[in-house]
């Protein structure tokens, strides 16, 4: 569900704020918290961040896009992380008349992950995909909708992602740069960072904050 940047659940106050509504989703096996360093950032920047918790693991896409479409009945922007960014996809396609305007996916396989392939073929390891596997693995192919979709990889490759899938080229760890790329993106942009590195880089939050502002990333930085 939607909560604000202290974890409290969204109001029709918050929602009447000053400054655009940005819903803040996090990626596998993490909790809403670790996008709290973006929340700061984006707060002082002048928007009005809330944080979109779901079970990445029990309750997978089956659940969160559905309840990610109702926190998106009112107007607001998306920031996703991972497997975050393809849940806010998965649920713009599924409703698109969602008054979204533009979505930032940091470091997500929207055209499938390699990683998540290589630990669906090991029976020990499966598991800990749980229903989000299908959607990871497949990836959610071209973008045709109406918002806006950003992307910010990264090329620091320092992850466990590594050791699981071929990248065939540059990754930040867990997500090659090739599997963040699909047709139809506003803008594309890589930076020296890793996969969870991108939850506290300074520069991603500069890339963000360009986006939400512009529809496109500041290439000149």
């Amino acid at each position: 569900m939607a909560a604000d940047a202290e974890g409290n659940p969204a109001s029709s106050d918050h929602a009447g704020a000053p400054g655009r509504r940005v819903l803040l989703l996090h990626g596998l096996w993490m909790p809403s918290a670790c996008m709290a360093w973006h929340a700061r950032r984006l707060r002082r920047a002048g928007f009005a961040p809330e944080f979109f918790g779901y079970d990445t693991v029990g309750g997978g896409p089956a659940r969160a896009v559905p309840e990610l479409a109702e926190a998106l009945r009112e107007p607001a922007d998306i920031v996703a992380h991972s497997l975050g960014g393809l849940i806010a996809v998965r649920a713009l396609e599924r409703e698109p008349g969602l008054p979204v305007r533009r979505v930032v996916c940091l470091g997500t396989p929207l055209a499938g992950s390699a990683a998540a392939t290589g630990i669906a073929q090991l029976p020990v390891l499966r598991r800990f995909l749980g229903r989000s596997a299908r959607l990871l693995r497949r990836g959610c192919q071209a973008w045709d909708g109406d918002a806006e979709l950003g992307m910010v990889a990264g090329n620091s490759g320092r992850g466990l992602g590594r050791f699981f899938g071929d990248f065939g080229g540059s990754s930040d760890g867990t997500v090659a740069i090739a599997e963040t790329r699909v047709p139809g993106l506003a803008d594309h942009i890589v930076l020296p960072t890793s996969h969870s590195g991108m939850l506290l880089s300074a520069p991603v939050s500069r890339q963000v904050i360009a986006f939400l502002r512009s529809g496109r990333f500041d290439h000149g930085r």
